[in-house]
């Protein structure tokens, strides 16, 4: 009746068109500040305002409320004021950091994985906020499935508690296209080991043990703000490869904790020190984000049998070697509402040159591909993610026969050999049970899942190599999250993992691995100025 176009802006904005034209044709709209809603069907993050960034556009800054009115006609007025009435009653009653949907509090956290800060509108100056998660599991399993039995683990009850990550966020804004962003996160709630290299003394290594865990400087970076389709950034940043890392806030997974086949042979969260290119191409349904690094390369010496290159990410020491570099693209296409389809690249020439002691590997190459493909789709009624990931290191005989021979004193595995193929795949999907009551409010916001994986560090091994089943798991995971508030989750599952097997059912020739987890996990910004 009259209304052309309805935006919803994440500032909390509502632009009308009415579809009249003042006197010198020019359009007529009218601007709400709505501060009171009590439930979003859905904010359709993939379709912003300016090519991909949200409105206002990057160097207007914050917009005041706008309850003004232009040159309507009566009747148009109380048209509008109705239908806003009606959205209002809706929509609900919280305000923007308190929305009763978890579409919105997911929007956030995949704004915060990129770690892109483009969301000018939600913060003027400065803002401080996290994340962090804890974890209570029930286990009927031992603690090595590698040592000790010929059937794998053993049969075992042991439960164990902890906080596998703690973390704090920052950015400060020194001019709306200057952007500081540090993130610190607590591991295992400890602070690790001191680790150094005395070259002074035969290159032997040091370690003072202080505490189990680790504290370590995610992120610090500084990104200047360009152009939609253009924008740098320096600095320690996220390394957005498969989609744990790319999208590692524990709201954007189902599990009690993070998917467990990328997890064992990818770095996570992977975080390297380097540059990056950003930005967004396209608009509508051709909107693509690309993602384009060059940062610190992995290191051989961490490379072994159980977890392939999960463990070879720098950071040991003051300085990272950079002989050899990394180089990341990421592609994300976002133009259906809903639907996320990215695919990411990982190379390294040569992850020897990157090792602790100059010459370890007698200058032998072993040059690093990593591949992986995700998506994710999510409507009011299901959530849906999957993704894979293929990995290939060259020369992994002669890099497995010089790690066995690592000093004692350094904190790597030895454990050998390293394969030279590596490869994780995984789905899950999720059904909101308020959706299905007709997002009836007296039923709680919750989330039974059921979740596959397949993965094996171990997956192809060069000629002569001899790859150990134990390595090759078949997993389900099913259980229920419970979105107490947008930001807060109560997370409840059941794992049964078949060891030495691919097949998705069935079991495996080891003895099966079973556990009941419970954890909760939040994520949010405490304060905006």
């Amino acid at each position: 009746n009259g209304i052309d176009e309805i935006r919803f802006y994440k500032s909390n904005h509502l632009l009308i068109d009415i579809g009249q034209r003042s006197k010198n044709n020019q359009r007529i709209t009218t601007g709400y500040a709505v501060n009171a809603i009590h439930k979003v069907v859905g904010i359709d993050d993939t379709r912003t305002d300016y090519q991909g960034y949200d409105y206002p556009p990057p160097g207007q800054g914050e917009q005041p409320p706008l309850i003004k009115h232009h040159s309507h006609s009566r009747e148009m007025k109380k048209k509008v004021s109705l239908f806003l009435t009606a959205l209002c009653c809706a929509v609900g009653a919280v305000s923007a950091s308190e929305v009763d949907s978890v579409q919105v509090a997911e929007v956030h956290g995949n704004v915060a994985a990129r770690k892109q800060r483009t969301d000018n509108d939600e913060y003027t100056r400065f803002r401080v906020g996290g994340y962090g998660e804890a974890v209570a599991s029930f286990k009927d399993y031992g603690i090595n499935r590698y040592y000790g039995n010929p059937n794998g683990n053993t049969r075992d009850h042991r439960n164990t508690i902890s906080i596998p990550r703690f973390v704090l966020a920052m950015d400060y804004k020194f001019t709306p296209k200057w952007i500081l962003s540090a993130e610190i996160e607590f591991e295992a709630g400890g602070t690790g080991s001191a680790m150094e290299l005395e070259n002074s003394e035969n290159g032997e290594y040091e370690t003072e043990m202080e505490k189990g865990g680790e504290v370590a400087l995610e992120q610090f970076h500084i990104t200047r703000l360009i152009h939609p389709a253009f924008n740098v950034r320096a600095g320690h940043m996220i390394v957005p490869v498969g989609l744990t890392n790319a999208h590692h806030e524990p709201i954007n997974f189902f599990g009690t904790v993070r998917p467990e086949g990328e997890t064992t042979i990818l770095p996570s969260t992977w975080h390297e020190t380097g540059i990056e290119f950003f930005g967004t191409l396209g608009k509508g349904y051709a909107t693509f984000d690309y993602q384009v690094l060059v940062v610190a390369g992995l290191n051989a010496n961490g490379f072994d049998r159980n977890t392939w290159v999960a463990s070879g990410k720098q950071g040991l020491f003051e300085e990272d070697n950079f002989n050899s570099p990394g180089y990341v693209l990421r592609v994300d296409y976002r133009g259906v509402p809903g639907l996320r389809v990215g695919g990411s690249f990982y190379y390294c020439a040569n992850t020897a040159g990157n090792s602790d002691k100059p010459n370890f590997y007698e200058g032998q190459k072993a040059s690093l591909r990593i591949y992986s493909g995700d998506l994710q789709y999510k409507n009011d009624y299901v959530t849906a993610r999957a993704n894979v990931v293929y990995g290939n290191l060259t020369n992994s005989k002669f890099i497995s026969s010089k790690n066995v021979r690592l000093s004692n004193n350094a904190s790597y595995s030895r454990v050998v050999p390293v394969a030279k193929n590596a490869v994780s795949y995984a789905g899950e999907v999720g059904v909101n049970l308020r959706s299905i009551f007709n997002h009836n409010p007296k039923v709680p916001v919750i989330y039974p899942f059921v979740r596959y994986e397949y993965y094996n560090p171990q997956e192809k091994g060069e000629a002569g190599q001899t790859m150990d089943l134990r390595n090759k798991v078949s997993m389900w995971v099913a259980g229920l999250n419970w979105f107490a508030l947008p930001n807060l989750v109560v997370k409840a599952d059941y794992t049964t993992r078949q060891i030495g097997t691919g097949k998705m059912f069935g079991t495996g020739p080891y003895t099966s691995e079973n556990e009941f987890s419970i954890g909760l996990a939040y994520i949010g910004w405490f304060f905006k100025k």
